[in-house]
């Protein structure tokens, strides 16, 4: 009886080990990151989704060090440049990154997923550049720090699977659209002009000549290429998978095997934890495996919805009620529309949408999750579909000058977004976020309001018009989005 318990304990402590990569006992220093996943176990069912998310959250809140890899010593945030060797004690660059050793030292307001304070800024585009810190004086032709990167403030991850998945709905609503008009000019030999328009926002016109050229001049606050871009403020960044990966190496210097091998090695970069190439040149191999970047973009995936929070004094609650009223009269829900339809919360992993360089479903069967497991009580319109309350168009707008104090054009996969464009930002949890705005430079939600123009201008004039009362009530009201505290 006893060898037979000595026997089960022993298969059941080599099955617990087997879907990780070697993890051993350290004495003194350590790595932070000590079993990495193999993306086929993930696949093949070896490893349940909840000890895939666990592991997520794991990463997600690690403090790298260099052991882990941390640093990125000849490499840029674009893969296809190098950088000049900056090692130990200069392995941290504030400017140009990588500024922090875990996601969740920006990711922690009010609770880990969340946004970050303006302490946490990052300096979006400085990553491209040679290295930047406070002892340099001037860039080529003196060109101003200010000009080389764009001071951002870190926005809340909550929601993201939902966000994702309605990006990608939106996408191929679009793209069939676009494929509809093409077919009917070159069937009719005439010019087709289109709305495009899905789930009830609209992305401006295109017209399909009868000799297959597309005509996208007229398109308005998304990329050419149609694809709806949720992530980060101007919108560049198609699915969580991408922004980890990009994250992970612009941030903390840490490189996935997936996003640092050549296309072709991408399989092995799958499967294979040894004999992967140093590509920041720091020493460490295997940084970090494509399983490990899935368990990351699960745990993002399924952070809980934001929530409203009522007042507790009937005062509070009528200006509350007055303020939700106010804001439709003035116009706000034109671009921060209350919910959008999703039909599907099958979330599949990675993205139909990746680019190269990513892992995408030309590489692998991936992975599916059902996000209604995490989200049950989403409601639901008169056609079944489910209505995510994330109070965002996912579409870009001018925004004014007021908010137009970039140097630096970001880039996107057509090309550079103008400094005055912003992704319409999702309200769901806002209030728990300060400070306001891209920049992080409002405290005060009334100060974020003041701040709009450019398409938001007719409603920031009529909230100016408002008396003191019902510009407090749109205060309070917006103060109902937040995050509950984890107890």
């Amino acid at each position: 009886m006893k060898e037979i318990l000595l026997l089960i304990l022993l298969i059941a402590f080599i099955f617990s080990c087997k879907n990780t990569s070697n993890s051993k006992v350290f004495i003194g220093d350590e790595p932070a990151v000590k079993t990495h996943l193999i993306q086929s176990d993930i696949e093949e069912g070896n490893i349940s989704i909840e000890d895939v998310i666990k592991h997520g959250e794991s990463l997600f809140t690690a403090r790298f060090n260099s052991l882990d890899g941390f640093g990125r010593p000849l490499s840029s945030g674009d893969r296809t440049r190098r950088k000049n060797k900056k090692i130990f004690p200069e392995n941290f660059n504030r400017i140009s990154g990588p500024e922090s050793q875990a996601c969740s030292d920006c990711h922690n307001m009010p609770i880990v997923g969340g946004g970050g304070s303006n302490v946490t800024n990052v300096f979006s585009s400085a990553e491209k550049s040679p290295f930047l810190d406070f002892d340099t004086e001037s860039i080529d032709k003196d060109i101003k720090i200010s000009e080389v990167g764009n001071e951002r403030n870190t926005t809340g991850m909550f929601g993201s699977g939902l966000v994702e998945l309605l990006a990608r709905e939106m996408t191929k609503d679009l793209i069939a659209q676009r494929a509809t008009a093409e077919a009917l000019a070159i069937k009719e030999s005439r010019d087709v002009r289109i709305l495009l328009s899905t789930k009830g926002v609209d992305f401006g016109f295109l017209t399909a000549r009868p000799n297959g050229t597309i005509d996208t001049s007229e398109i308005e606050g998304v990329d050419r290429d149609l694809i709806i871009k949720p992530f980060t403020q101007k919108g560049v960044v198609i699915s969580l998978r991408v922004f980890t990966n990009n994250a992970m190496n612009h941030h903390h210097g840490m490189q996935s095997s997936e996003r640092f091998l050549d296309k072709e090695d991408v399989h092995k970069a799958m499967d294979v934890l040894s004999d992967m190439n140093d590509y920041d040149g720091d020493g460490v191999e295997n940084e970090l495996s494509s399983g490990d970047i899935t368990a990351v973009t699960l745990f993002q995936a399924t952070l809980k919805i934001p929530v409203r929070i009522l007042p507790e004094s009937d005062e509070e609650k009528k200006a509350v009620k007055n303020g939700d009223a106010l804001f439709k009269d003035i116009g706000c829900n034109s671009c921060h529309v209350e919910s959008l339809p999703l039909k599907s919360l099958n979330f599949t992993d990675p993205s139909p949408f990746n680019p190269k360089n990513h892992l995408s479903p030309d590489d692998t069967a991936g992975i599916s999750v059902d996000l209604g497991k995490f989200f049950p009580n989403l409601e639901r319109d008169s056609n079944g579909n489910y209505l995510v309350p994330l109070f965002s168009d996912l579409r870009r707008h001018s925004m004014g000058e007021n908010l137009n104090n970039e140097k630096v054009k970001q880039l996107s996969s057509r090309g550079k977004i103008d400094t005055d464009q912003w992704m319409t930002r999702k309200l769901w949890g806002f209030a728990s976020e300060p400070p306001f705005l891209h920049h992080g430079r409002a405290t005060l939600i009334s100060e974020a309001i003041l701040m709009h123009g450019g398409d938001a201008e007719e409603s920031r004039v009529r909230y100016q018009q408002l008396s003191a009362y019902d510009k407090a009530s749109i205060v309070e009201y917006l103060n109902t989005f937040q995050i509950p505290k984890e107890e």
